[in-house]
C-alpha cells in the first residue's frame, strides 16, 4: 500500500465530519429506515430517492406497517422510482422478518443475505452503517477511489485494500465517507482533486492516471420501441388496465396500448392491443407522444384520445375506470403518468 493507512483513514473521516451531504438516512440508526433507504438507492440517483424515501416513511413508519400495507399502496408510493421488483422484495422481506425475526431486521449478515432483495452489498450496507459491524461496502464510487488511490484494479485487491483500511469504530461512516468522496469529488471525469482530504497519499495524482474502468460488464443493445397508447375517457374517468403479475412492470396499472411489432401501423398495433374492448374503443384522434425509457429499452409511446362509449361490463381485476383524482393511489407506470399528464394539460 502507497498510502499510510491510518493518516488516510483519519483525514478521510475527518472530510466526511465536515463535508457530508445532509441526507435523512444519515440523521437516523433505525435499521428499518436504513433499509428502506438502500433498497431505494440501488441503481437510483440520490436526488430521485429523497421524495419517495420522505413519503414511504410518512406512510410506512416501521416495519410492521409496511407488512399490514395492501400490495397496491406499496406501489402506488413507488410508482415513477422504477425497478418496482424492489417494492415487491421489501414487502416479502417485511413478512419474512415479521414471522421470523420477531419483528426486527436480523443484526446477521447471513440472515440479511436470505432476504428477498438483499444481495451482498444491501446486507454489508446495514451491518456497517446500522449496527456498526466492519463489513465494506464498494459500489462504483468506492472502487474509483481504492483503484485510484492504490493504483489497483482486480476486484480482490479493492476488497483487501478496503478491509484494511474501514475504520473499527466507525465502519458504516467509513463506508459513506468513501462513496461520498466519489461522488462529490473523485469523480469519474474532471476529478476535484484539489478538493480532495487524501491526494497527498494518491497514486493516481502522482501519475497523472485517472483513467478508471470498473468490472466489465455485458450491456445489451438500447432498443427503440414505439408503443402507441389509448387514454379512453368516460365520464371524467380514464380507462385502466393491470398488467399481469409477472413480466416487466407486473401488477402495475397502465394506460392501455403495447409495442408496435414490424411492419405495423400505429392503429393496427393500438386495435391488437385493444381487442376485446368492441364499442369502448371507437376510432382515435391522435394528441401527441411522450417518451420514456425502461431497463434497455427507449420507448416513443404516440397517443390517442377518444371518449369510451358502449356500457360494456370489464373485468374488474383487470380493467378499471379510475377518476383523475383516484389516479394517485393507484400504482401506475411512468410512461402511463406521462401520457395521462399529456391530456391534463392546460
Amino acid at each position: 500500500m502507497s498510502a499510510p493507512v491510518p493518516s488516510a483513514r483519519h483525514r478521510l473521516l475527518r472530510w466526511y465530519n465536515q463535508e457530508q451531504r445532509d441526507l435523512p438516512w444519515r440523521q437516523t440508526q433505525d435499521p428499518y429506515a436504513i433499509w428502506i433507504a438502500e433498497t431505494m438507492l440501488q441503481q437510483t440517483q440520490v436526488k430521485t430517492v429523497l421524495p419517495y424515501y420522505r413519503r414511504f416513511l410518512r406512510a410506512f413508519a416501521t416495519l410492521a406497517a409496511l407488512d399490514r400495507a395492501p400490495r397496491q399502496a406499496v406501489l402506488a408510493l413507488w410508482s415513477g422510482l422504477g425497478y418496482y421488483r424492489r417494492a415487491e422484495n421489501l414487502k416479502r422481506a417485511a413478512r419474512i422478518m415479521m414471522r421470523k425475526h420477531a419483528g426486527e431486521i436480523p443484526r446477521d449478515f447471513a440472515a440479511l443475505r436470505t432476504l428477498p432483495g438483499v444481495g451482498p452489498y444491501t446486507a454489508a450496507a446495514l451491518m456497517s452503517i446500522a449496527f456498526q459491524e466492519p463489513y465494506l461496502t464498494l459500489d462504483g464510487n468506492a472502487r474509483r477511489v481504492l483503484a485510484r488511490l492504490f493504483d489497483v484494479r482486480k476486484e480482490k485487491e479493492l476488497r483487501e485494500i478496503g478491509g484494511a483500511l474501514i475504520s473499527r469504530s466507525r465502519p458504516g461512516d467509513f463506508n459513506q465517507a468513501l462513496m461520498e468522496l466519489g461522488s462529490t469529488v473523485c469523480l469519474s471525469r474532471d476529478p476535484r482533486c484539489q478538493a480532495c482530504p487524501v491526494d497527498q497519499f494518491c497514486a493516481a495524482r502522482r501519475s497523472g492516471r485517472y483513467d478508471w474502468r470498473g468490472p466489465s460488464s455485458t450491456r445489451r443493445r438500447v432498443k427503440e420501441v414505439d408503443w402507441p397508447m389509448a387514454l379512453i375517457q368516460r365520464g371524467g374517468k380514464v380507462l385502466l388496465r393491470r398488467r399481469p403479475p409477472d413480466g416487466l412492470l407486473g401488477g402495475l396499472w397502465e394506460v392501455p396500448g403495447g409495442e408496435r411489432k414490424r411492419g405495423e401501423s400505429l392503429h393496427a398495433s393500438l386495435t391488437r392491443h385493444l381487442e376485446g374492448l368492441g364499442r369502448l374503443a371507437p376510432p382515435l384522434s391522435y394528441i401527441g407522444e411522450v417518451r420514456h425509457s425502461i431497463t434497455y429499452r427507449r420507448i416513443r409511446a404516440p397517443i390517442f384520445l377518444c371518449s369510451g362509449s358502449g356500457k360494456r361490463r370489464l373485468p374488474d381485476s383487470i380493467w378499471r375506470w379510475v377518476s383523475f383524482s383516484a389516479l394517485k393511489s393507484y400504482p401506475l407506470s411512468s410512461l402511463s403518468r406521462k401520457a395521462i399528464e399529456l391530456v391534463r394539460k392546460p
